[in-house]
């Protein structure tokens, strides 16, 4: 697989691949490198983003605005499955290294696209990053609390989304050329906004059948109760999700108050949901005689979906994310012992796993270049002096 994306999204597709063993070649400019490499909080000099997106790969330097690098690159196309980038629309093409030319070299190469907008339509020139894209695909709108202006949430979701369902087009595309007498690769378009009005859920037959705008709402969803947070004795939160009728019933007997799932405001899933405000103010005066830890215990043991709303702090000293392996210790040459998070998903005969983490930028140029390519030392040496490698 050939990774020429920057950032996220496009990085983000390779990343999920590489972790299940795909052989992903990350192409960079020389001297620069992705961005990426420079995001994010540092730890010892290194950006600790970086090593987690590119765990996996391996990296070379190829200058592709250049027509020895484009060379160069149509050679790697010759022996590669799968492409992703994530450059606006016609960058490729500019490049002279647009679909066209790559299925000419190899009609079996699957070319992953991600942009804001896609590659057409009327907005396919405009500049389109993750939060941009989260906003016109609907997220932001409905993101946050009715009295205050929408938000964010506190990760690139977008980009992350999109990358997720790149690298599912991508497998599809696979699966179709080797299995269903294809033969040939496609490419796989994906706009990020794309990505994320998929996840929209019912926001748009709403409008055109019901008549309504879904708004902000909080922390709670219009209709759909008791599924909210509540305080606790310690000062924490938790969230408690009773709104089917038989928990519901299981939560008021955990309350010592049965009464309540058989009152009429509060016996059905649509009498809840009128009735929100009202319950939740009972709940929120019976949680905090208890702390969390507690709460949740008590809770569980009844069969009633409720769980603590963790920090990293909290994550880290969990026992489940240990034992599931989503969190693993890796002992990293350059950073020392690391805790990084783990494989999604769980296969049972191909786990997946981690091999090294972000590699030095061109660090691997020799196995790319002379092992792969059979590219003498002087030519190299040539190409690097014009800047092409």
């Amino acid at each position: 697989m050939l990774e020429m994306g920057t950032l996220l999204a496009g990085p983000f597709c390779a990343h999920l691949l590489a972790d299940f063993g795909a052989e992903v070649i990350k192409i960079e400019p020389p001297g620069k490198g992705d961005p990426m490499r420079r995001w994010g909080s540092q730890y010892k000099g290194q950006s600790l983003w970086w090593h987690m997106l590119s765990r996996n790969k391996k990296c070379i330097t190829l200058n592709l605005k250049e027509a020895k690098g484009q060379e160069i690159f149509c050679e790697l196309v010759k022996r590669s499955d799968i492409g992703v980038e994530n450059f606006r629309p016609g960058t490729l093409e500019r490049w002279n290294i647009g679909y066209d030319r790559l299925k000419s070299i190899n009609e079996r190469f699957i070319l992953v696209r991600v942009s804001g907008y896609g590659q057409t339509g009327p907005y396919k020139d405009r500049t389109g990053f993750g939060s941009v894209a989260e906003a016109f695909g609907g997220l932001r709108y409905i993101t946050g609390y009715p009295d205050r202006p929408p938000t964010r949430v506190g990760i690139s979701l977008g980009d992350s989304l999109a990358g997720t369902f790149g690298a599912m087009g991508a497998l599809m595309a696979l699966y179709h050329r080797d299995n269903q007498n294809g033969g040939s690769g496609q490419v796989v378009d994906i706009g990020i906004y794309e990505a994320v009005f998929k996840m929209m859920e019912t926001m748009v037959p709403d409008y055109k059948y019901l008549d309504r705008v879904r708004e902000r709402t909080g922390s709670v969803l219009p209709g759909v109760a008791p599924s909210n947070i509540y305080p606790t004795q310690d000062k924490k939160y938790v969230v408690i999700a009773a709104n089917a009728d038989s928990v519901f019933s299981r939560l008021a007997e955990c309350m010592g108050r049965p009464e309540l799932a058989k009152d009429p405001d509060f016996a059905t899933h649509q009498a809840r949901g009128a009735h929100m405000e009202d319950l939740d103010k009972i709940i929120s005066k019976w949680t905090p005689e208890w702390d969390s830890k507690q709460l949740i215990e008590l809770l569980s043991k009844a069969g009633v979906p409720a769980g603590p709303i963790c920090s990293a702090a909290d994550i880290i000293e969990d026992p489940h994310y240990w034992a599931r392996e989503m969190l693993l210790s890796f002992a990293d040459p350059k950073l020392g012992e690391m805790i990084i998070p783990g494989i999604v998903p769980k296969l049972s005969e191909t786990p997946g796993g981690v091999s090294w983490l972000g590699p030095a930028l061109g660090e691997h140029n020799q196995e790319i270049y002379h092992d792969l390519l059979d590219l003498s030392d002087e030519h190299r040496r040539s190409l690097k002096a014009e800047d092409i490698l």
